[in-house]
């Protein structure tokens, strides 16, 4: 019997290939995730850029066929893109894709039709047990058909529906895509508007040989940064390897926090939805929260994980998500992340108005942040227990587990503790009113982590 752990992991699929996946275990999966959706006929399937994605996009699409489960190949796509393509055509789907992790991985991820995702609850757990049983196929099953498409233009029509930049006054912009899908979704996504584009790293190459297309680590911002200064952009924009997730830098080069892009998108969807509910993790910036209720919306606090903000979402009735790690979900796109759809907000509000983009969101920056600090303690539950002692028993704190240990102080300062799920580590975000603040709250809950 197959032992699967190490490759099926919370949300979906990963593994260095060769090692962990190879054509065979991915047909399997795709056999098993034709039998679990097959009703809707048909599944379409998606990959990224790597060199590994064709073979295994093709093998699976022979085990969702062997079960007589037509198969729609999309090709080269970005996981958004991958998402339109199963929010238009109502068909659950599969996405090749290892995001922003080295070239010798790669993964799947699923979702049912509607884009809803496919995580350890809601379906990933039964995938991976017949896997591993060794299953059979149907045997009684006509093999389903093969279909190719093209719906780059579709996925750029719904985008443009959705944001309309061409009233824009005219912005030069720095976009890295560090040779992920964004080099191929970008030009077709900003032809014939007033965007000028700044194009790095567009050339589709797995092999990342600039950067690791992992945005979320300063160093991978470096280029972008230093390309916006060299040719007085407005804006730069960095995507991850499969374009789910998008990072912004002003005019100076300064990053803009994912809670001030958060907030900021929030404010543009409420003015078309007033009242509505907008859905934000807990270690988002308290400005989320703050701002949205400012602005006459319902800020609902949620753990982190896509899966989560996603199921609230759908739970709520909710128009906007946003995580602090630069997901944003949007009602209007199936409740999906798009990095796209968030990048294009952020532009539309830039091109509306006169001012830098430093200035525009400097309102939605009401606080300073640590940003994540990770500690290696074996004993997680040991520490996090005895940071808990130490700060509860204070006046005015206050403290939750939804998820990990958030401690909130009553000088409006918090942070949350989280464990890793797969390493042995404590990540540590903290929020005050200025920097030094931030220091030391931060040096006072790590001096009790790593005693």
């Amino acid at each position: 019997m197959r032992d699967l752990s190490g490759v099926f992991k919370a949300y979906d699929i990963r593994g260095i290939v060769g090692e962990q996946l190879d054509a065979e275990i991915v047909r399997d999966i795709g056999a098993a995730f034709a039998r679990r959706v097959g009703e809707k006929g048909s599944v379409v399937i998606g990959h990224d850029m790597r060199a590994s994605s064709p073979e295994l996009a093709g093998a699976f699409a022979d085990g969702v066929r062997q079960e007589g489960v037509n198969v729609i190949m999309i090709g080269l796509a970005s996981t958004d893109m991958l998402y339109y393509a199963s929010g238009s055509l109502d068909l659950p789907g599969a996405m090749f894709t290892a995001s922003h992790n080295p070239a010798k991985y790669n993964g799947i991820k699923l979702c049912q039709a509607g884009a809803k995702p496919i995580g350890q609850d809601t379906g990933l757990v039964d995938i991976q047990r017949e896997v591993e049983a060794g299953t059979p196929p149907l045997s009684d099953r006509t093999a389903g058909t093969l279909e190719t498409r093209d719906l780059l233009s579709g996925y750029v029509a719904y985008l443009h529906k959705l944001v309309d930049l061409s009233g824009s006054r005219p912005l030069k912009v720095v976009v890295d895509a560090g040779n992920g899908m964004g080099g191929h979704t970008v030009p077709a996504v900003f032809e014939g508007l007033p965007i000028e584009v700044v194009p790095m790293y567009f050339e589709l190459d797995g092999t990342f040989p600039n950067h690791e297309a992992n945005p979320l680590d300063p160093k991978n911002l470096v280029d972008l940064q230093a390309k916006v200064r060299e040719v007085g952009a407005d804006a730069g924009v960095a995507f991850d390897g499969d374009a789910d997730r998008c990072f912004v830098v002003d005019e100076r080069g300064e990053p803009v926090s994912p809670s001030a892009i958060t907030a900021l998108v929030a404010v543009r969807e409420l003015a078309k939805d007033p009242g509505g509910t907008i859905i934000h993790n807990l270690i988002t910036s308290h400005a989320v929260p703050e701002i949205v209720a400012e602005h006459g919306g319902k800020p609902v606090r949620t753990r982190v994980g896509h899966s989560f903000i996603k199921a609230e979402m759908a739970t709520s009735g909710a128009i906007f998500g946003g995580e602090h790690s630069a997901h944003y979900y949007f009602r209007d796109f199936w409740n999906a992340d798009t990095g796209m759809l968030a990048a294009m907000h952020v532009l539309a509000a830039l091109g509306e108005q006169d001012g830098t983009l430093s200035a525009l969101t400097a309102g939605y920056s009401r606080y300073a942040a640590s940003g994540e600090v990770n500690s290696t303690v074996e004993d997680q539950a040991g520490r996090m227990a005895a940071v808990k002692e130490a700060f509860a028993s204070r006046d005015g704190v206050r403290t939750d587990e939804i998820d990990g240990l958030t401690v909130e102080l009553p000088d409006g300062g918090w942070f949350n503790l989280r464990p890793s799920n797969t390493e042995p580590l404590l990540r540590l975000n903290v929020e005050a009113a200025d920097d030094s603040a931030v220091a030391a709250l931060r040096d006072e809950v790590l001096a009790i982590v790593r005693a």
